[in-house]
């Protein structure tokens, strides 16, 4: 007996419901979410789970879905993207890791690598290429987008590796997880409901942040976390436009 479309059409569904790459999206704008959904919708092997809108609630998701890939972005509420990436890589080693960067920036391919990503995509890139990095790392292999070959991945890595020893990387991912809430602008009580601990043991974190980093006060600490890309300028700051001299 023949089978009817409709049953041919289930199982087709099926078998590529089994093969897509699954995808989860950390990114705190909707729009850009929504966006980013909506094209990887259109291709039959790509499957999104999930999204995030900040770093914390997208280490708890893949921790719990368990993608193949997480496209995460480079500033990013709660947990910025880097720290996001050397979370997942650490808990969830199945995951591969796309981290989107505001810009062709060698500081960030190799912070990125360091943190364990398998792949970069600049954010002016076309919406093709972030499809092709997915399913390049979603195979296994590396991505760097242009004008960083992929070709010349290895060399990135050494990079990686040979770079100085960074005060950062002495912290601990709680410490990491405090100073960019702090950055913020969370008080101890704050970072203590948000993490789950007590508001004695946020400020002792954040006592060794300090101390770890060198760090004087609460300005230095944000300046650090803008230098670092921990925290994203607001789009609607701007640097005051100079005045004129008026004519004499």
């Amino acid at each position: 007996m023949s089978r009817t479309s409709q049953e041919a059409s289930t199982d087709t569904t099926q078998l590529r419901a089994r093969s897509a790459i699954t995808i989860v999206l950390a990114d705190d704008r909707h729009l850009v979410r929504q966006g980013v959904r909506c094209m990887l919708q259109l291709e039959p092997d790509l499957d999104i789970v999930g999204e995030a809108p900040d770093g914390l609630k997208a280490v708890q998701l893949v921790e719990r879905l368990k993608p193949r890939v997480l496209v995460v972005t480079m500033p990013l509420p709660g947990l910025n993207g880097l720290d996001v990436t050397s979370h997942v890589r650490q808990r969830v080693p199945g995951t591969a890791v796309i981290v989107l960067s505001s810009a062709p920036d060698e500081r960030w391919v190799v912070e990125a690598l360091r943190a364990g990503a398998a792949g970069v995509v600049v954010q002016q890139a076309k919406g093709e290429e972030l499809v092709r990095a997915i399913r390049t790392v979603g195979v296994g292999r590396r991505y760097l987008s242009a004008p960083f070959s992929a070709q010349g991945v290895d060399t990135w890595l050494r990079r990686a590796r040979a770079a100085a020893p960074d005060p950062y990387e002495t912290l601990t991912s709680r410490e990491r997880e405090v100073l960019q809430l702090v950055a913020e602008g969370y008080s101890s009580a704050g970072i203590a409901a948000r993490l789950s601990i007590s508001p004695r043991t946020a400020e002792s974190h954040r006592a060794s942040v300090m101390r770890k980093l060198g760090l004087g006060n609460q300005v230095e600490l944000v300046r650090y976390a803008l230098a670092r890309g921990i925290l994203a300028l607001p789009a609607d700051v701007r640097p005051p436009t100079p005045r004129r001299p008026s004519p004499n």
